[in-house]
């Protein structure tokens, strides 16, 4: 809504003109060298092939690849990327009135059937210069991704685009839905979309990897069959390569879990879509 980069209005104009308190807005990212850029896509790089090691160890890592960086800012890095290691963590904050966590509903539940249950992840992809965050919605029985979105800033607003293309494109409306318990899919817009649909809402362990796994496998694919094997200067060309990427995976690439059957070829008799062009 506010743009910060608008070459006419300041943001103060512009908050005058929306009746939005200026004190209220977030806090614009602070500005990364090239060396925490580079660093980051190290991180990416470590994290997506070894998700369970943290901040000490891939401090370790980055060590053997000639950066000698402190722990204090790898794990600030890791936070800016919206990454932790991925292994079970003890509880030990309380989650806010306005953001509750629900309970994890697919333990021991075996998904039979499409639309069962959906689920959404966020990841981090580096580029030349900066970075982007990308989202997907996946049907967990069939592994088909139903919608995905890019931005270059990890809030709820690119979470709800993908969320009502997905519901919008195939005209259906899943019994349960999982996430892991990032902001994004703990807020009051998300889960109140949600529930607006009449869907019950199911969140992973904290740590707990395993809990979303089909997507996290997804996330290791995308990276190393494509975003690995290029560089990107900017939004619209990486958007056209993930754009690339996403038919194939639904409609080409074979999964032996599926008895070597595409997703989209389990997910579109399903609900009924037409057969891609």
């Amino acid at each position: 809504m506010i743009d910060h980069g608008h070459p006419q209005l300041s943001i103060r104009k512009q908050c005058e003109l929306l009746q939005v308190n200026r004190n209220r807005l977030a806090p614009r990212e602070p500005k990364r060298t090239a060396a925490d850029i580079e660093i980051m896509r190290l991180i990416d790089v470590i994290h997506t092939g070894h998700p369970f090691l943290g901040a000490r160890k891939i401090r370790l890592d980055l060590r053997d690849l000639g950066w000698r960086v402190g722990r204090r800012r790898v794990r600030r890095l890791m936070r800016l990327m919206g990454i932790e290691a991925l292994v079970p963590q003890p509880y030990t904050s309380k989650a806010s009135p306005e953001n509750p966590v629900y309970p994890y509903l697919l333990r021991d539940r075996a998904v039979t059937r499409a639309d069962e249950v959906w689920c959404a992840d966020i990841t981090y992809v580096p580029m030349e210069k900066g970075h982007a965050y990308l989202v997907a919605i996946m049907d967990w029985h069939t592994r088909a991704v139903l919608a995905w979105e890019l931005s270059n800033t990890m809030d709820t607003a690119f979470c709800l685009r993908a969320l009502r293309r997905a519901l919008a494109e195939t005209g259906r409306i899943p019994e349960i839905f999982n996430t892991d318990q990032g902001s994004q899919f703990t807020s009051r817009e998300w889960v109140g979309e949600l529930e607006r649909h009449g869907v019950k809402v199911s969140m992973d362990g904290r740590g707990r990897w395993m809990d979303n796994v089909f997507i996290e496998r997804l996330w290791r694919s995308l990276k190393y069959e494509k975003l690995r094997l290029w560089s990107y200067r900017d939004l619209p060309e990486l958007e056209a390569h993930i754009d690339s990427w996403m038919g194939y995976y639904n409609r080409r690439r074979k999964h032996q879990a599926l008895d070597y059957a595409t997703p989209w070829s389990l997910y579109e008799p399903a609900t009924g879509m037409p057969a891609a062009a």
